[in-house]
C-alpha cells in the first residue's frame, strides 16, 4: 500500500512560517497563524499516531509546529511591547518616536 501525505502537512508548515513573519504586524496576524497551525498540527499528530505506516510528511508537521510555537511566542512578546508603548506614551508619542527614528536614519 502506498503512503499518503498527511492532510494539511504543507499548510501547517506554511502557517508556521507565516506566524513568524506575521509577528511584525503588531503580533496579531502571527498569533492567528500560529494558533491555526497548532490546531491543524494537533489533528495531524493524532492521525499520524493512529497509523504511522500509512502516512508520510510528518516532518513537515513537526517543523511547522515548532515554527508556530516560535511565532506565537514572538507575537505575544511583540503585542505586549506594543500595548506597553501605547499605554505609556500614547499614539502621539509613538508617532513622534517613529518620526525621530526616520530622521536619525536619514541623517
Amino acid at each position: 500500500m502506498e503512503k499518503q501525505t498527511l492532510p494539511n502537512s504543507t499548510l501547517i508548515l506554511v502557517f508556521g512560517i507565516l506566524s513568524i513573519v506575521g509577528c511584525c504586524c503588531y503580533g496579531v496576524l502571527g498569533i492567528i497563524f500560529a494558533i491555526v497551525a497548532l490546531v491543524l498540527a494537533k489533528k495531524a499528530n493524532v492521525l499520524y499516531t493512529e497509523n504511522p505506516e500509512l502516512y508520510d510528511g510528518y516532518s513537515n508537521v513537526k517543523t511547522g509546529r515548532i515554527l508556530a510555537i516560535i511565532g506565537l511566542i514572538l507575537s505575544i512578546i511583540y503585542l505586549i511591547y506594543v500595548i506597553i508603548i501605547f499605554a505609556t506614551v500614547g499614539m502621539d508619542g509613538y508617532m513622534e518616536m517613529i518620526e525621530e527614528m526616520k530622521r536619525s536614519a536619514g541623517a
